[in-house]
């Protein structure tokens, strides 16, 4: 579901500009195989919000622990997690490029060796005991996130023979409601498995850099982490591109 924060403000969604469905991947790709089985085959009809829906909040600071923010801390057991530490940070906007405050920022992924802590991963990769691989924070005034991690790893998905998913970290933000909800994975620069990835390749060439984080040597802590930017768009021309 796609997210923005001013339609609590705005119920006829009179100031927001459409969204352009052909800037984000189809609902049905063939190369990604999945999305036949759980893609739309019909058209999209349009579900007028009730005004509870755009109004209740769900979400505030006292849901967060001092290190939800930390992935390199909020799990360990008896020693730091295994793997290059990393700072992932960013700004969320809406469509004009003002800063969307005090929204919920969440996070998920593999650890360095490719495996989630989850039933399903079956990966033969090894789990690693210091690292859950979710976090959460709140963006501040000026709209800014930041989150420590771990770099995770490529793992193989079976989308077809030899499959394997370039590293990535998923991203979900809420505004002001539930059902602002915007879900999408932000990919590191220069990965060589991009030409093989269909959720990559199933979005438009020239929008395909949105999801990509840029290295920033200013956010680069000395001696200690590596420093990504991944500024997100909620709407609008520059959107981030979204799990729909």
């Amino acid at each position: 579901m796609s997210a923005s924060p001013l339609a609590a403000s705005n119920p006829d969604n009179t100031c927001l500009s459409p969204r352009d469905w052909s800037a984000h991947p189809p609902h049905i790709y063939p190369f990604y195989k999945s999305t036949a089985l759980r893609g739309p085959t019909q058209p999209l009809v349009p579900i007028r919000q009730a005004l509870s829906e755009l109004t209740a909040p769900v979400y505030g600071h006292d849901e967060l622990g001092p290190h939800d923010h930390d992935l390199t801390k909020n799990a360990v057991v008896n020693g730091q997690p295994l793997g290059e530490r990393i700072i992932v940070t960013g700004r969320v906007e809406d469509e004009d490029g003002r800063p969307v405050r005090h929204t919920l920022v969440e996070v998920w992924q593999a650890n360095a060796a490719g495996r989630y802590v989850h039933k399903v991963d079956q990966h033969s990769a090894p789990l690693d005991p210091n690292f859950l691989g979710a976090g959460r924070c709140m963006t501040d005034d000026d709209g800014n996130y930041r989150f420590m991690t771990i770099k995770p790893g490529a793992y193989p998905w079976g989308n077809h023979t030899n499959a394997w998913r370039p590293q990535h970290i998923h991203f979900s933000l809420f505004g002001e409601y539930f059902p602002s909800r915007l879900v999408t994975q932000m990919y590191f620069p220069g990965d060589p498995l991009f030409a093989f990835d269909p959720m990559y390749q199933g979005v438009p060439e020239h929008l395909r850099e949105l999801m990509v984080a840029r290295f920033s040597l200013d956010v680069t802590q000395a001696d200690f982490a590596l420093g990504y930017v991944f500024d997100i768009v909620l709407r609008g021309p520059r959107a981030t591109r979204f799990e729909a």
